[in-house]
Formats: structure tokens, sequence, C-alpha cells
């Protein structure tokens, strides 16, 4: 099969809108063919129209009116935790792979750094920023020792959250816990936001505190620093901020974990910078970029699949 797999993003707001700009400068596998909004006036929608892509203004009831549906392969859903269900029910029935950028976790959860070529759902759910940010360190420590508990930090500018994230807060700290167990391997897990208002806005920070069991730190360490690498190849502005910390937890004075009861063991601190690439947000929105740039690489290698396989459905239609 020749040609692109033709895509579609419902919500117009930052992360749409950045994604857009992503799949038409980086993607080579994908072609973008339709933006969804809710408000005629938004700016993401206007950029959409100066940028040549249909758009329209009636959410999804719109997409499913544009002749240019029956094309569509991939639906990238930016919008809401509460209206991704509707979204995904719809879409399913159609067809349609869905990558959603919402807390809604209706999918597996994938972080490219951790199980992209494994994962194959027809509606696959990219955590959080947070989660995309620190689950990968988690996951690097867990493949050398076994994870007690893990607890992540994500700190933010406040500038760089808009409504959905505001309105997504009790999800993305469930998401993420959940994804912390699930993807990174830790009995139990824990995640904080932080919505930082400091002026000048401040990049994206992320801590990591994982207490597993005694392991070599040199092999831990080196673990870390290859996932960094493994991220680093689809987010360029991810990286270690200081040298990864360790301390040993004596049986003597164990730490109380919740739901687990006293743990001691090795406790190892990453301390995390996201930088974003400024295609539409700030640098400093690097919680955006990191969502932004994690979907598309699951989108570049889902259209791999299918122009490998022949099944874009355009192309079906069109045989």
């Amino acid at each position: 099969m020749t040609g692109k797999v033709k895509v579609a993003i419902i919500g117009s707001g930052n992360i749409g809108t950045d994604l857009m700009i992503k799949v038409m400068r980086n993607s080579k596998r994908l072609e973008m063919s339709a933006m969804v909004g809710v408000d005629p006036k938004s700016e993401g929608l206007a950029r959409a129209q100066r940028m040549g892509v249909a758009t329209t203004a009636e959410g999804l009831d719109g997409l499913l009116k544009l002749d240019l549906f029956k094309d569509i392969d991939i639906v990238f859903d930016a919008t809401s935790a509460g209206a991704h269900k509707r979204h995904n029910d719809v879409l399913q029935a159609h067809g349609v792979q869905v990558i959603d950028l919402t807390p809604a976790a209706i999918g597996p959860y994938v972080i490219p750094a951790i199980n992209l070529e494994a994962e194959d759902a027809t509606n696959i759910n990219m955590v959080t920023c947070g989660g995309q940010a620190t689950i990968p360190i988690v996951a690097a420590v867990s493949r050398v020792a076994k994870v007690h508990y893990a607890e992540i930090v994500a700190s933010i500018s406040s500038k760089s959250a808009g409504p959905g994230t505001r309105a997504n807060i009790d999800e993305f700290t469930e998401t993420t816990r959940s994804a912390i167990e699930i993807l990174g391997g830790a009995t139990r897990g824990k995640a904080i936001i932080v919505l930082n208002p400091a002026e000048p806005p401040l990049i994206m920070r992320d801590t990591v505190f994982v207490l597993s069991e005694l392991a070599d730190r040199q092999v831990i360490e080196d673990s870390i620093a290859r996932m960094v690498a493994s991220v680093q190849v689809y987010v360029p502005g991810y990286r270690l901020k200081q040298t990864v910390q360790f301390d040993v937890i004596s049986p003597e004075q164990p730490l109380n974990v919740p739901g687990i009861g006293p743990t001691h063991g090795l406790k190892t601190s990453v301390f995390l910078e996201v930088e974003g690439a400024a295609h539409y947000l700030p640098a400093y929105a690097g919680n955006l970029d990191i969502m932004t740039s994690a979907a598309l690489a699951c989108a570049d290698m889902m259209a791999d699949r299918r122009m490998t396989a022949g099944i874009a459905r355009g192309h079906k239609e069109a045989a």
C-alpha cells in the first residue's frame, strides 16, 4: 500500500493544535485530514484552516458528517476523560483506531519507551503527562530489582495547564498511580501534580522516588540511563536534571508504605526536566509536548502496521 494513513484530531486546544503541527511537520506516515472542535472561534481551528486542514466546530458529530471521514484510520482524542467514552464508542463502531490523550483509561496504557511495540489494541491510552515522563524511570528500576513503592511528583507551569488539564486533576492522579503499578512494575504507586504559578513560567520538572529491593547501584543507574535515551528518541528535551541519588533504608528504620506497611531496601531518587520542542507551545510546556510526542510515536507505529498490511480504510474501500 502506498500513500499515508489519514488521521483526525478531536480537541482544538493547546494539545490538539500542537499535535496537528507535529503530524504535519514530523511524520512521514500520517496525513492530517481533519481538526475537530466545539468553539468556532478557537485558535486551533483557525490555524488548521490556514494550514489547509478540514475543520468542524460541531464536535464528533461534525466529523462524522465530513465526506473525508470514511478515509480516516486514526483519531486522536485530546478532549476530556468525560467526553472520551462517547467518542470511543462511536469511533469503535466505525472501525477507527483511537489514541486517547485524556486520562479516561478505557484502553490499555501505552508509554512508547516501555510497551509500544507490544500493544495492538483498538483504543490505547497515553496515561498522563506526568506518567509519560516518570513511569519509564520506575520501569527502568523494575527491570533490575523488585519495586515495592514508587511515588512521582510532576510540577508544571500553571500557564501550561489548560481547562482540560484542570478538569481532569482527579483522573490524572488515579490514572498515573494505576499506570505506575501496571507499566512501572511497582507494588504500590502514588502520583502528585503541582501547578506552579511562578513568573516567568517554569519548565516541567518531575521527581521520582522508588523504593526497591537492594540491588547494584551502578546497574540501576545504567538501566535508567538507557531508559532516558529511549525516551529522548521521541522527546529530545527529556533529560536528567542531576545524577541519580541512592539511600539505603535499613530494616531497623523502615518506611511505612501505605498498603504495604514497614518496608526497607534501596531508595532511588531521580530528578527530571522536560523541555518542549516549541512547535506551537512554549518550550516550558514540556508536559504537553511529551504527550503529543508520545501520541505521535504511537500513531506512526500503527500507520506502519496498517501500511504493511494494506488495511487502511480508504485504500480498502477504493480497492
